[in-house]
């Protein structure tokens, strides 16, 4: 097994930790990372860039906890605020760059900003993320195609809301 392959499934274990009890969150941010993964591979991302947006989808929704907490609340942007130091924290120990630490705690610290997207890896998490909220939530397709055509960048993307939700 690959050094990125265990590094990912010891994140995915911290995370069912973290989760513990709460199996919908567990499973949001598994296919997340899943669907981030599919759409990361087929757009040929560099196997550093494809290891930082996998990390992000794994860890994208870390600030809900903390944001329940303190706010009893877990909007979109306080996800965002809660995010980033959580993150550092769960990343710590892992052997990944400061700069690696700092890319994700950024996508994480953005992953409902649909502005300012500056790279692959914010793009696909930004999709990714999307097509599992319309999912969970059965957007209609009026939305999923809406979202297609104003924010979805990559062809693999695209692809997999077709298929998802038949459009």
């Amino acid at each position: 097994m690959n050094n990125t392959v265990e590094m990912n499934e010891t994140l995915i274990r911290k995370m069912l930790a973290y989760y513990s009890g709460d199996p919908a969150r567990i499973q949001h941010y598994t296919k997340v990372y899943t669907y981030a993964s599919m759409i990361g591979h087929a757009e040929h991302l560099s196997d550093e860039l494809q290891h930082i947006l996998e990390t992000a989808a794994i860890l994208h929704d870390i600030g809900i906890k903390i944001a329940e907490e303190k706010y009893h609340c877990s909007t979109g942007p306080l996800q965002e605020k809660e995010g980033p130091s959580i993150v550092r924290t769960f990343l710590a120990d892992s052997g990944m760059t400061e700069a690696q630490v700092e890319r994700i705690a950024y996508l994480v610290g953005h992953h409902h900003t649909l502005t300012g997207i500056d790279g692959m890896d914010y793009q696909i998490l930004i999709e990714a993320d999307y097509l599992v909220n319309a999912s969970e939530k059965t957007y209609s397709p009026a939305n999923v195609q809406n979202f297609m055509n104003t924010s979805m960048k990559t062809e693999s993307g695209k692809k997999l809301a077709k298929a998802l939700f038949r459009l």
